[in-house]
């Protein structure tokens, strides 16, 4: 049988016509089996989650069959509370489908711990500015008797004497005592 006769054959388009139906059928069942795995009509809303401490964000996410997983919480902001979520994705208000993971950036209980540069015999104004750099709030200034006029001499914090080497949470006031020029 040539194949210009096998093309005009009732066999060819049963072939043909098989082939056809085969590969709907085969596009719908994906098109029904990924919408079934999906979830694809399923639709559950982001609650906000700001400010909330985690212990309440585990419970409140279990409730619409969501998780979360915790990306950071290097950054300490006193405006937030100790282990509350700072920031969320995706965010409060957005679709998601079951068993999305929500991922949290999430405020530590203190600010981290900062090594107190060595300052003595620096002046103020290097002292204030390297201080301020690292992260210090710069306090009170007293005076000694000393021929160095306002050059650092001591160091303190909540009225104690701190030395170079010494951990102080970021943000710490330091009283400074600096010499008064005079002998």
């Amino acid at each position: 049988m040539s194949i210009f006769k096998f093309i005009k054959s009732i066999s060819f388009f049963k072939q043909i016509a098989i082939a056809i139906v085969a590969f709907f059928i085969v596009i719908f069942g994906f098109q029904w089996w990924f919408g079934f795995t999906t979830n694809h009509d399923q639709k559950i809303k982001v609650p906000d989650l700001h400010k909330i401490k985690l212990t309440e964000v585990a419970a409140k996410l279990e409730a619409l069959h969501l998780s979360f997983v915790v990306i950071d919480s290097t950054r300490y902001n006193p405006a937030y509370p100790n282990k509350s979520v700072i920031e969320q994705e995706p965010e409060a208000g957005d679709f998601v489908k079951e068993n999305r993971k929500i991922y949290l950036t999430v405020n530590p209980s203190k600010y981290n711990d900062v090594l107190v540069p060595d300052l003595k015999g620096k002046t103020k104004r290097q002292a204030i500015t390297h201080l301020s750099s690292i992260g210090f709030r710069i306090g009170d200034f007293s005076y000694i008797k000393d021929i160095g006029k306002d050059v650092v001499r001591e160091m303190n914090h909540k009225g104690k004497a701190i030395k170079s080497g010494d951990k102080l949470p970021k943000n710490s006031l330091i009283d400074l005592v600096l010499g008064d020029g005079n002998r």
